[in-house]
C-alpha cells in the first residue's frame, strides 16, 4: 500500500494582495475621510484608555 497522507490542505491566504488592497483604498480616500477616521480613532483611544476591566470569579 502506498503512503497516503490524510492532511487537509487549506488554501494559502494571499496576505500581500489584501495588504495592497487596503493600502490602495486608504490612499484613494479624501482628506476629509482621513480626518474623520483619525478623529474616530482618537475618540476610541480616549474611551479605551479610561476603561476598567472588572470580573467575577466563576463557581
Amino acid at each position: 500500500m502506498k503512503n497516503k497522507k490524510h492532511i487537509v490542505e487549506e488554501p494559502l491566504a494571499d496576505y500581500k494582495k489584501a495588504e495592497e488592497d487596503l493600502l490602495h483604498k486608504a490612499l484613494s480616500s479624501s482628506y476629509t475621510e482621513r480626518f474623520h477616521t483619525m478623529a474616530r480613532m482618537m475618540k476610541m483611544n480616549i474611551m479605551l484608555k479610561s476603561a476598567k476591566v472588572v470580573h467575577k470569579k466563576m463557581d
